[in-house]
């Protein structure tokens, strides 16, 4: 019987975790492949890893780095020195790493210098912003990656443009919207109940009516680092939140800024601007595809409105994911921008889209083909 090919499966941050799962499950069902998981502990709390896990199916990691939070400077060569280990003790065929936090550009260096072979699922996306950290890291790992796996034909591009060989290039679809579909059912059947940080509790479909609120992320330093910004924002969400309810299941670093900045009276000031902590992800899931809208900076969430059709406003100047404005309800906008598009969408201009190729919750399965055809051993 000849052996079966053994690759590590990196997570180390929220949005890694959807990705993981869909293909975690296509691997550990085929004969030919070994997957190991492992946990690099880039982000480690409860909420946004336990409980992913746990909710998305995935089997506890087989490795766990522990790395804990630091500058991107630390947590990098934490995860570097600590994983150099484990690839010389696990012996992999391939290193398999997804999207663009600092544990997918660590362990493609740790894995490209011991000649072991990498793939890189999200290839190819590209902000042309070198202000943001997470573009670094997308450079940085597909500049060195052998196997460049793709969620849309503008990621094709970009690699093709970069000199990247068109034969390791594969466009394989969005294993979030894999996720997404395999999940949908599930979380509409849950019983989601909102706790704000005054202790004031929300029953989502009692005391939040379905269609009639938004949904909210916001983290990005260029967003919530500076002061000025970040008042001009929640003067805002302030003034939306007068016209129908926002709930902001709030990322740490954003409630941090808010207080150290003098803000936090401010929101209180609008009753319903609702602050309440990271959710899990079916939730989550239940309460944006039941929003009338979202207003974010993240990446991730402009997939899963554009495949809910649901409208998405995102506050940035640039997004690594244009085919869901090109394509899909995405739509980049500036702060000042942003009551008049909320009136927009309140009366039914909201945009709509449509799901981009591939985008249909099969995206595991074609990836598990590809990789049977690449002879990683």
């Amino acid at each position: 019987m000849e052996s079966k090919i053994k690759i590590l499966l990196i997570a180390g941050a929220r949005p890694n975790f959807m990705k993981i799962a869909p293909l975690m499950d296509e691997l550990t069902e085929n004969e030919n492949f070994e997957p190991v998981l492992v946990h690099t502990g880039q982000h480690y709390d409860a909420k946004m890893s336990g409980l992913f896990f746990k909710q998305l199916g995935i089997p506890e990691p087989d490795i766990n780095l522990e790395v804990g939070s630091a500058s991107h400077a630390v947590q990098t060569a934490r995860i570097m020195e600590r994983f150099e280990k484990v690839c010389m003790d696990e012996m992999p065929d391939a290193v398999l790493v997804v999207g663009d936090v600092n544990s997918t550009a660590a362990c493609v260096l740790v894995a490209s210098k011991l000649q072991i072979k990498t793939i890189h699922y999200e290839a190819g996306l590209r902000s042309n912003d070198r202000e943001m950290p997470e573009e670094i890291n997308r450079l940085v790992t597909d500049a060195i990656c052998d196997i460049f796996l793709t969620t849309s034909t503008d990621a094709d591009e970009n690699l093709t443009a970069e000199g990247k060989k068109q034969d390791k290039i594969f466009m394989v679809g969005n294993l979030m919207i894999d996720s997404l579909v395999s999940n949908l059912k599930k979380s509409g059947e849950l019983n989601v109940e909102i706790v704000d940080y005054n202790g004031k509790r929300y029953n989502l479909g009692q005391d939040i009516k379905i269609g009639q609120y938004g949904v909210m992320t916001f983290h990005r330093p260029s967003n919530v680092d500076n002061r000025e910004d970040l008042k001009n924002l929640v003067t805002i969400w302030g003034a939306i939140s007068k016209k129908i309810p926002l709930v902001f299941p709030i990322h740490p670093r954003t409630l941090k800024n808010i207080e150290n900045f003098g803000l936090k009276r401010d929101i209180e000031s609008f009753p319903n601007l609702i602050l309440c902590e990271p959710v899990g992800y079916l939730e989550f899931l239940r309460l944006v595809s039941e929003s009338k809208f979202v207003l974010t900076d993240s990446g991730g969430i402009q997939e899963e409105t554009t495949f809910l059709n649901i409208p998405c406003l995102t506050i940035r100047p640039n997004t690594e994911r244009p085919v869901t404005v090109w394509e899909g309800s995405n739509k980049l906008i500036t702060t000042q921008e942003a009551e008049n598009e909320i009136d927009l969408i309140l009366n039914g201009k909201g945009k709509k889209g449509k799901a981009p190729k591939f985008w249909d919750g099969k995206s595991a399965g074609r990836i598990v083909k590809i990789l049977e055809k690449c002879q990683l051993e």
